[in-house]
């Protein structure tokens, strides 16, 4: 079976079991690809206290605005249990028209049609084409995403690199190619709650102070609230409880305090600190009426953002329908990705592969996916470079 070029890059991506915050040589394949083009390649470790350090790498091809970025990720989720595996799960064994392998679906397959789309552009257009094209891939995508995009992107702004446009590679489709544009993505906001009451006898409650009941007052109002019906472009905000701890063996002991963690995926009605007013808000009224005392750590994650629809979007989806006859959603569903970084130095969608194997055993893409994907981002920038130009 002759593999193509695409497919042959992915492969080489996915034989680097380089899961956050190890790089195991996949930013080597990528820049060596990447120069025999004619990009210019820098490699950027960064460094913060606590996390471990990363490798991240931004690539140009052109000097002259604009500048059209590609960006995504080369870490990957580990395998988990690798004997349910039915190939090794970083070969990137092709079998009956399928790639498998972790990242094959998030996201290293899309970054091999990144490169050669790119490749495939510059080739026929010579240095030609008005602008520039660039990458940005990140080792720090499914870590803490501390030491990735937005240190590369403050990088970028601190030497002049500019990028006009962007899409990100994540897989968005959930059931075929073409599915889903993500030309947005909800806020992330997790709290962290605690009640502190008396430790006492469970026989002499009046010498104690119950933290659970507490708690579960306030679990209770939390969980009634009702942020939002929703915008048009954006599902309502979601308060969710992921877990409630009192960590106590005795059954014969009222525990000191008892704790609940929640995380809530909001829209453009909220800000951050708005957000974390109204939930203080019903957690001092709750308080209040049962005379007892809490503690919230608010970790603001990330800002939700919209990329309005116009010219951008329009070319995007123009692409898909062109090659796959299919008009795709434009969603602001799921989780959050590192545009929500870059959206505050330039417009970003999200367009990638099937999403329903991502971070499962046996994750895996069509190799025509892969091969289709790649001729949308090739029509993606000859429509780009003739409408700016």
């Amino acid at each position: 079976m002759q593999i193509s070029e695409v497919v042959a890059l992915a492969q080489a991506l996915m034989r680097c079991p380089s899961v956050t915050p190890e790089d195991a040589g996949a930013l080597d394949v990528l820049q060596k690809n990447l120069e025999e083009t004619g990009f210019v390649c820098h490699r950027l470790t960064f460094s913060d206290e606590g996390t471990p350090d990363v490798e991240n790498l931004y690539a140009r091809f052109g000097t002259a605005g604009p500048n059209f970025c590609f960006a995504g990720h080369t870490d990957v989720v580990p395998v988990g249990n690798a004997d349910a595996w039915s190939v090794d799960p970083f070969n990137g064994t092709i079998k009956d028209g399928t790639i498998y392998g972790r990242g094959a679906a998030d996201m290293k397959a899309a970054i091999a049609a990144f490169a050669t789309a790119s490749k495939r552009f510059i080739k026929e257009s010579g240095e030609e084409f008005a602008g520039s094209i660039s990458l940005l891939i990140t080792g720090d995508e499914e870590g803490p995403a501390i030491n990735g995009t937005r240190k590369v992107l403050d990088w970028m702004a601190e030497n002049g690199e500019k990028i006009d446009h962007c899409v990100v590679g994540e897989p968005t489709n959930p059931q075929e190619l073409g599915d889903m544009v993500k030309i947005g993505r909800r806020g992330s906001f997790t709290g962290y709650l605690t009640v502190i009451g008396t430790e006492g006898h469970v026989a002499y409650p009046h010498l104690a102070d119950n933290p659970v009941p507490h708690l579960a007052a306030m679990v209770g109002a939390l969980d009634a609230l009702v942020l939002d019906d929703g915008t048009e472009h954006f599902q309502p905000s979601n308060l969710e409880f992921t877990t409630i701890d009192v960590g106590n063996p005795a059954t014969n002991v009222i525990p000191k305090s008892a704790n609940a963690t929640f995380n809530i995926r909001f829209n453009t009605h909220h800000s951050l600190d708005s957000l974390e007013h109204t939930i203080r808000g019903v957690l001092d009224s709750v308080a209040e009426l049962r005379g007892c005392h809490y503690e919230l750590d608010c970790r603001k994650n990330s800002s939700p953002f919209l990329t309005p629809e116009g010219d951008f979007s329009a070319l995007i989806v123009e692409a898909i329908e062109k090659r796959l006859g299919r008009k795709p959603e434009l969603s602001t569903t799921g989780g959050t990705s590192d545009a929500r970084f870059i959206k505050d130095f330039c417009p970003v969608v999200e367009f990638g592969l099937i999403s329903q194997t991502m971070h499962k055993i046996d994750e895996q893409a069509n190799v025509a996916d892969v091969e289709a994907l790649t001729d949308i981002y090739t029509d993606i920038l000859r429509s780009y470079f003739v409408t700016q130009g």
